[in-house]
């Protein structure tokens, strides 16, 4: 019964809880906010890098195979060198 008089304490429109959907709502946003600020930090980070020199195109390689298992990596690159060696490359 807790549970009921939880649910009748909360604004309904429509039978839609209206305060737990703003709550949701705004989180999302909140976060949809760091999100944005996040990336743009990562792109001033990446422009760091190339105007020290190194190739934006390889950082965001390495950083891609970097969250990969160990053993996933090694099959790729033993895959990659018989691809290429096929290819005569």
């Amino acid at each position: 019964m807790a549970t009921a008089d939880a649910k009748k304490s909360e604004p309904e429109t429509g039978g839609i809880a209206a305060d737990r959907l703003r709550s949701i709502v705004e989180r999302i946003e909140r976060l949809e906010e760091e999100r944005k600020a996040l990336g743009s930090d990562i792109k001033d980070i990446y422009a760091e890098a190339k105007s020290a020199g190194f190739d934006v195109k390889v950082l965001r390689q390495l950083i891609r195979i970097r969250k990969q298992e160990p053993a996933e990596v090694e099959e790729i690159e033993s895959l990659l060198d018989v691809y290429r060696r096929a290819l005569g490359m």
